[in-house]
């Protein structure tokens, strides 16, 4: 009893800390930086920007998405070039009679088959770079993105005037099912969580990462980093690319931030789906470590299952008199531990579900939604070892 009470007293204590002292990253008013004072953009001196977009099977969902970027009204030049990455449903078809209806330029490459020693996406990223050419800013984007009105001036404005190599922001997901419901916005809560978005933005800071839906780089930088060759086999394409150019020899200022102006299309109506999306490179995040995955696991229990559990726990043994002496302190200490811990991480959670539009009613439920979280982690580790790690759309990464 005495290690459960310690249990309990420590959890509530780490969710104090993560309250206060980690970052704020519970909280989602981190938008686009303003600038230091530099003069923007003017018409005529508008960087020229290109857009990169890997596509692999995006047929059904670019008639939603690519509009939306070809009708972007930017200043100064603005081009786009779909990489189709081994599409067998008509990518290059739909893309090119989208593109035949814009004024913005699109450029539809066929992507070469896979080369060794680089991961898919990242493979398709660099075809999309040597075909973009000579252009100040690369916009590293997904075919699931549909950006509102603006978004694109709205980077670069960011970027130019607050000095920002990598200008990235997190889409708005997808949050229509039920199942949808439950699942994404814990993903957004975790991966702030993981890298709070206000440390990526400080100078000097080691946490890197971005969201790779939308990526906006400054293409000198990234070629005095080394280019994409850097981290050709990396299966995680964002966290490496924040990565690549926050290290030296560049130790380019980075930006992360929330927006509800651009959004993700790609619906996920079964659990399955998100089960698989999250299982997909969870292992990776996790650097294919056993040991790593242990303590993670063992972590999400601790911090998010145990709080709850142990809060009614002791709840319930003191409504059913648990006696006086050691039995009902520890009861006692149970109950204000745990229930402090799960209110303490219910309010934390609150932010990102005022964020998709979705009622506080949901806090409560977080701990579900880290036990499930426990469970993807736990089978992206055993698909993996199984050989199966990183499956996308009939790719399977090799090992």
């Amino acid at each position: 009893m005495p290690v459960l009470v310690a249990a309990c007293v420590l959890a509530a204590v780490a969710w104090v800390y993560l309250l206060v002292a980690h970052g704020v990253y519970w909280r989602t008013d981190c938008r686009l930086p303003v600038g230091d004072g530099r003069a923007e953009p003017g018409p005529g001196d508008s960087p020229s920007v290109v857009a990169v977009i890997p596509a692999r099977d995006e047929a059904a969902i670019l008639p939603e998405t690519l509009p939306s970027l070809l009708g972007q009204e930017y200043p100064g030049e603005l081009s786009v070039v779909l990489v189709d990455d081994g599409s067998s449903d008509g990518t290059s078809a739909v893309g090119e009679a989208l593109g035949s209806a814009s004024d913005v330029a699109l450029k539809v490459i066929r992507g070469e088959p896979l080369a060794e020693g680089w991961a898919g996406k990242v493979w398709a990223m660099a075809q999309g770079v040597a075909a973009a050419g000579e252009c100040d800013y690369l916009l590293f984007a997904d075919a699931d993105i549909a950006f509102g009105p603006g978004t694109v001036g709205a980077l670069v404005r960011a970027a130019v005037t607050d000095d920002r190599a990598l200008v990235s922001q997190m889409a708005l997901l997808r949050a229509d099912t039920g199942w949808e419901k439950w699942i994404v916005p814990a993903f957004v809560y975790f991966f702030a969580q993981l890298y709070p978005f206000r440390r990526i933005g400080r100078p000097g800071a080691r946490t890197a990462a971005a969201a790779g839906g939308c990526m906006l780089v400054c293409r000198t930088v990234l070629a005095a980093a080394g280019g994409l060759d850097r981290i050709k086999g990396a299966r995680i394409d964002d966290i490496a690319l924040a990565r690549l150019l926050k290290r030296p020899p560049v130790a380019a200022r980075c930006w992360l931030g929330f927006t509800t102006d651009i959004r993700s299309r790609r619906p996920y109506p079964r659990l399955a789906e998100l089960w698989g999306m999250v299982a997909r490179s969870a292992y990776t995040q996790l650097r294919y470590s056993p040991p790593l995955l242990v303590a993670v696991l063992a972590g999400l229990a601790w911090l998010y299952l145990l709080p709850p559990v142990a809060g009614l726990a002791g709840l319930a043994a003191l409504a059913a008199g648990a006696g006086t002496g050691p039995a009902a302190g520890a009861a006692g200490w149970c109950a204000a531990a745990g229930l402090t811990g799960w209110f303490l991480q219910a309010v934390t959670y609150l932010p990102v579900l005022r964020l998709y539009r979705l009622s506080w009613l949901r806090a409560p439920g977080l701990p579900i939604a880290a036990l499930l979280y426990a469970g993807m982690t736990a089978d992206s580790a055993r698909r993996y070892h199984a050989g199966r790690g990183g499956a996308w759309k009939g790719r399977t990464i090799p090992l």
